[in-house]
């Protein structure tokens, strides 16, 4: 399993953080989402079909993109 923590500074509520738990928690391999509205932070948690590479995507495909 896999973990790493981004940094999205688009994060400014929770309720920005619950959409991205409900749309990274769609991802076929994604176990765990938390975040951080204070932080402006996501931790994932994922194994194989899931990668690295396409959580970036998603973030950037609903706005909420990595730094």
């Amino acid at each position: 399993m896999e973990k790493k923590t981004f940094t999205i500074p688009a994060i400014s509520c929770g309720h920005c953080v619950m959409s991205i738990k409900n749309e990274l928690s769609e991802l076929a391999g994604v176990k765990k989402v938390e975040g951080d509205p204070q932080s402006k932070s996501i931790t994932v948690e994922w194994d194989s079909p899931a990668s690295i590479d396409k959580i970036l995507n998603t973030l950037k495909e609903i706005n909420y993109p990595a730094q």
